[in-house]
C-alpha cells in the first residue's frame, strides 16, 4: 500500500449505497474509513474483505450523526488513524414516511439529524484538513429534494436542505475543496417499507422513462468520477435516476 494513498471517510458505509461506494472508491486505490451507526458487523466483514485484498486499506469507525459531540470524535478520528483525510461522502440517511396528521418532533429530529444537520457539522469539522488536501466532498441526496414524495415532508425538506449544502458549500470552501452532490432515483427498494410490494414496484418501474431500476454500482461510479476526476465541477447535484425527474 503507497505510503500516501489517499484516504476517503464514507458515512453509513457498512451496507447497501454506502459499501457500492466504498468498494468502488478501495478498487481505485483509496485506503477508507466505513462509518457506521448500529451495523457494526457488516462494517467489520466488509472492512475484512477490503484488507484481505489490500492490507490496511481499511478502517470502520463507529458514531451518532446525530450527536453533535459524536460527529466531532468522528471527524478527529478519521483524521488521526492515517494522519490525512482527502474526501468525504455523505452517504448516511434516515428514510421512513411522516404523514402530516402523525409527524412527530422525534421524526423531525431525526430526519433533519441525518439527512442535513449531521452532514454540515461534519464537512465543518473537516473543512481545514480537507482545504488543506485539496479535497472533495459528495453529499448524497435524492430526486425527491426537488420532487416531493407524498406522505415524506419531512425527508424531502431534509434533502431539500441537503441539495443547498452541496451549493452553499461548494461556494465557501472554493477554491480549494469541490463539493458535489448526487440524486439517486429508483435504485434500491427501501427495507422496512411494507408498501413496495411487488406490484407497487412495478408501477414504480413504470414512471421511469428507461423503464428499471438503477444500481449501487451507478452511484458508485458517479461518486468516483466527482472524487477523482471532476477537477472543474463544484456545486452541482446530478440525477441518477433514469430520468425519472423529467416526470
Amino acid at each position: 500500500m503507497p505510503e500516501q494513498a489517499p484516504v476517503v471517510l464514507i458515512t453509513g458505509a457498512a451496507r447497501r449505497i454506502g459499501a457500492a461506494i466504498a468498494t468502488r472508491l478501495h478498487q481505485c486505490g483509496y485506503r477508507v474509513i466505513i462509518h457506521y451507526q448500529n451495523s457494526a458487523a457488516d462494517a467489520k466483514e466488509l472492512c475484512a474483505t477490503l484488507n484481505a485484498s489490500r492490507a490496511d486499506s481499511a478502517h470502520s469507525l463507529q458514531a451518532n450523526l446525530l450527536d453533535i459531540d459524536s460527529v466531532g470524535q468522528l471527524a478527529e478520528a478519521s483524521i488521526a488513524h492515517w494522519g490525512q483525510l482527502d474526501a468525504l461522502v455523505n452517504n448516511a440517511s434516515s428514510f421512513y414516511p411522516t404523514p402530516l396528521p402523525k409527524a412527530t418532533n422525534r421524526q423531525w429530529n431525526e430526519l433533519l439529524g441525518s439527512n442535513l444537520k449531521g452532514p454540515f457539522f461534519l464537512c465543518q469539522a473537516l473543512a481545514e484538513e480537507l482545504k488543506k488536501r485539496c479535497g472533495s466532498i459528495v453529499n448524497i441526496a435524492d430526486i425527491h429534494a426537488h420532487q416531493p414524495l407524498k406522505n415524506h415532508s419531512i425527508y424531502c425538506i431534509a434533502k431539500a436542505g441537503n441539495k443547498m449544502l452541496t451549493k452553499t458549500l461548494a461556494n465557501d470552501l472554493a477554491p480549494n475543496v469541490r463539493v458535489n452532490g448526487i440524486a439517486p432515483g429508483v435504485i434500491l427498494w427501501p427495507e422496512d417499507n411494507n408498501s413496495n410490494n411487488a406490484s407497487e414496484q412495478q408501477r414504480l418501474i413504470t414512471t421511469v422513462p428507461l423503464q428499471r431500476m438503477g444500481s449501487s454500482e451507478d452511484i458508485a461510479k458517479l461518486a468516483e468520477f466527482f472524487i477523482t476526476s471532476a477537477s472543474y465541477i463544484t456545486g452541482q447535484t446530478v440525477a441518477v435516476d433514469g430520468g425519472k425527474h423529467l416526470n
